[in-house]
């Protein structure tokens, strides 16, 4: 039902083609690794299950001004518009040169790496990570890059997306629907954002925007995602209240919690030195931008590993836990569940596997605050709010509502454009209610935190976390991978009880009101 609002999902492009300006003269030919065909190719189901829920699923790159002027004024040949028109809805796309590699390689920090083999269950990842990429000879430096054809130039700095890549294609077909709903995501984007919000200022606030969409989602499937659920609004509002109660505003609790903003040099360092401790330096392809309606989101490009950092929220104190957000946690269980016997949708429901969310966000967003000096879940908290906020008002009061936690109005904005998309006359009430989902999860888990089983979550892969004890006994476990911050199991605990104290919630009321 939901092929018939695929579009095809537009990247934002770096005006320089970074993939391909990082990488260094690696010889791969060089490296001696144990199985090497794995490494140089890895599993497509890996690229299908890793990126198909958590922030990836929710969030879509914001299509700029500069994108749209760009595309107007740079022509595109006939054959690449027939892509264009053909493509199916994913958030992968490809060049022909990336398709010549045999291995992601990617720079981080100044050095080049290729993918590693993973370090088994239990093993420690730094230890690892550093031995392989000691074996890993490179030669070049950074200010002797390999030319760059022109033709490739080309393709990558224009804003139109090629052919999609194989593993993208398949996305769909066993990734738990995963396709229908990046499909859906996409097809929810307005795409007149920035025209609706001009309009929005001028009018000082009261102006509802109309929003248009290239290829608008089915009504049905709309209704199916615009109820909202009000059963944790009360817990939602008292995190915002304690939260302003200590720090006074929102910004100056980010400012105060969060620290300052991290330059682009600092992001690269942080990054790399995260991978370097999980031991997956070099899996993963980087890629810093401003224009991103989320914090980070992990995607595939061309056919690699993606994580896309948005450099205009990269704090000094928070960088971390978003690491842990997306890598720690989405990347760890999608790579974890390939190799599982549930690795794809026949699998799921041939063992009759619950929904992997509200778990998998649950989980990601609170390994974001899981060793913050004041852990409150104040971003999860205001998703939920606005959501359930949007289904009984209009854009513009939902704006002025918003208005009595957070001050900025750009925040504001983009987190009731996120409350109503999908949404055409914004005038009436309605909400995309798929953002209740974070704050779900996270009740949901510290309610059952004495007796989940953290480290087999994440080893088991995408699964809920109340399938863990049915399913061990049916999971391959040798040579999973679990994040550092899960192999001091008291301390995890500890964090987990220091969230329930920052934030005020006890175990009696998650008692009462989760069963």
């Amino acid at each position: 039902m939901l092929k018939s609002i695929c579009v095809t999902e537009k990247l934002h492009w770096p005006k320089t083609e970074l993939s391909r300006k990082s990488v260094l003269n690696l010889e791969v030919h060089k490296l001696n690794i144990n199985n090497e065909n794995s490494l140089q190719h890895p599993p497509s189901g890996i690229l299908k299950d890793i990126f198909t829920t958590g922030t990836s699923s929710y969030n879509v790159l914001l299509q700029s001004k500069e994108e749209k002027k760009h595309h107007a004024q740079k022509p595109s040949s006939v054959h690449h518009k027939k892509h264009r028109r053909t493509t199916k809805c994913s958030c992968s796309s490809r060049g022909s040169e990336h398709r010549r590699a045999k291995a992601p390689l990617s720079l981080l920090g100044g050095r080049c790496c290729g993918p590693l083999q993973p370090p088994p269950l239990g093993a420690d990842p730094a230890a690892a990570a550093l031995r392989l990429a000691s074996r890993a000879p490179a030669a070049g430096s950074a200010a002797a890059l390999p030319p760059r054809p022109r033709s490739r130039t080309k393709k990558h700095s224009s804003l139109t997306k090629p052919k999609q890549s194989q593993s993208s294609k398949s996305l769909g077909k066993d990734g738990d629907a995963a396709g229908q709903k990046l499909c859906l995501l996409t097809a929810i984007k307005p795409s007149n954002v920035e025209k609706e919000k001009v309009k929005f200022f001028n009018s000082d606030f009261t102006y509802n925007p109309q929003f248009e969409y290239e290829n608008p989602a089915l009504p049905n499937v709309l209704a199916k995602h615009s109820h909202a659920s009000d059963r944790f609004l009360k817990q939602s509002i008292n995190i915002m209240k304690r939260t302003l109660q200590k720090y006074g505003s929102y910004e100056k609790f980010e400012q105060a919690a969060g620290g300052s903003l991290l330059t682009k040099s600092r992001i690269w360092n942080h990054v790399r030195k995260y991978m370097v401790k999980e031991g997956c330096l070099g899996e993963i392809v980087v890629h810093l931008t401003e224009d991103l309606l989320s914090r980070a989101s992990m995607t595939v490009v061309n056919g690699r590993p993606t994580l896309t950092i948005n450099v205009s929220t990269a704090r000094e104190h928070w960088l971390e836990g978003m690491l842990r957000h997306e890598i720690g946690t989405h990347y760890f269980r999608g790579f974890n569940n390939n190799s599982q016997p549930w690795c794809n949708r026949n699998g799921r429901r041939k063992h009759g596997l619950k929904p992997i969310n509200p778990t998998e966000e649950g989980l990601a967003s609170i390994h974001s605050v899981l060793f913050r000096k004041d852990p409150f879940l104040w971003r999860a908290a205001l998703l939920y709010y606005t959501v359930y906020q949007a289904s009984q008002m209009s854009f513009s009061q939902l704006f002025q509502d918003v208005g009595k936690f957070v001050k900025d109005p750009n925040t504001r904005w983009d987190y009731c454009v996120r409350a109503k998309r999908g949404w055409t006359d914004t005038s009436q009430p309605g909400c995309f209610n798929k953002d209740q989902v974070y704050l779900d999860g996270i009740l949901r888990i510290l309610r059952y935190r004495e007796s989940i089983d953290f480290h087999l979550l994440t080893a088991l892969g995408k699964i809920s976390y109340e399938d863990v004890d049915r399913l061990k006994g049916l999971a391959v476990i040798e040579n999973m991978r679990v994040p550092h911050f899960l192999q001091d199991h008291a301390r995890y605990m500890e964090h987990l009880k220091k969230i329930m104290e920052v934030n005020e919630l006890t175990d009696d009321e998650l008692q009462d009101l989760i069963n």
